[in-house]
């Protein structure tokens, strides 16, 4: 499905997160003065006894989530990906990886897409730093109506969460009855015989449809793989694929190292 009509992800997932916490008292928010920006002010409008304005303390931030956590909430940390994990590795890992609580982390602005505010803000290293930390999951949703999955879902995982959100719009690629899970890969496309596999994640699996859907007018076949969750990878999709076709082309808005 290719779908013309854009929102953003950063949308899917405040609207999101307002069920969310219509239905478990439990989940608080908290963020470092980018409320608007991450589109938590939907939940402060409307949970003002749980949300938590921390200012411009990103490490403070994820350590106050921390303790919440310990005490059995289930506390949403929002700040742009340059800041949160970017500034804030030391106490993700220690007050959260390491202790196996359930703390959502949400980077904002990941990627490319904030272009405009330079290569400070551009967090091109978040999804490796990320994956790396011991009982952390992995998520990067590809669209407006898969942030909402996504955060729905991690909401009730129970684990240590990494949630990657992009700032600019993007075309819809799936709808309010597709399939996800996190830890399954989806198939969003596939041909009779295909030549290649193309895997990707965030925002890039639009633009690998769209590339799918060119390189078919080439005459090259293609499988098209939405690999939505980092980590836990599911690795069998990928290897079947790999082996359907002898040949893997990854899309990241991210640096190649890791």
């Amino acid at each position: 499905m290719i779908n013309k009509k854009f929102r953003s992800i950063r949308d899917g997932f405040g609207e999101a997160l307002v069920e969310v916490g219509e239905k478990n008292k439990d989940v608080v928010v908290l963020t470092a003065d980018l409320k608007e920006s991450t589109r938590v002010n939907l939940f402060a409008e409307k949970f003002p006894e749980r949300f938590i304005e921390v200012g411009v303390a990103e490490q403070a931030l994820v350590t106050i989530a921390s303790g919440m956590a310990a005490e059995g909430k289930i506390p949403f940390t929002t700040s742009y990906a340059v800041f949160s994990p970017g500034r804030t590795l030391d106490q993700i890992r220690t007050t959260i990886a390491l202790n196996n609580v359930p703390v959502k982390i949400v980077g904002a602005h990941a990627g490319l897409g904030a272009g405009p505010y330079g290569s400070t803000h551009q967090a091109l290293e978040d999804i490796t730093i990320m994956r790396t930390l011991p009982n952390m999951v992995v998520v990067v949703p590809c669209d407006f109506e898969e942030a909402k999955k996504a955060t729905k879902e991690i909401a009730n995982n129970k684990k240590p969460t990494y949630l990657r959100l992009a700032r600019q719009e993007s075309g819809r690629v799936t709808t309010p009855n597709s399939p996800f899970k996190v830890g399954r890969a989806e198939i969003l496309r596939q041909s009779k015989n295909p030549q290649v596999a193309i895997v990707a994640c965030g925002t890039l699996v639009y633009e690998a449809l769209l590339a799918a859907k060119e390189l078919e007018s080439r005459g090259i076949e293609t499988l098209v793989i939405n690999n939505h969750t980092v980590k836990p990878m599911d690795e069998r999709t990928i290897i079947r694929a790999a082996k359907t076709t002898g040949s893997v082309v990854t899309c990241e808005e991210h640096q190649i190292d890791g």
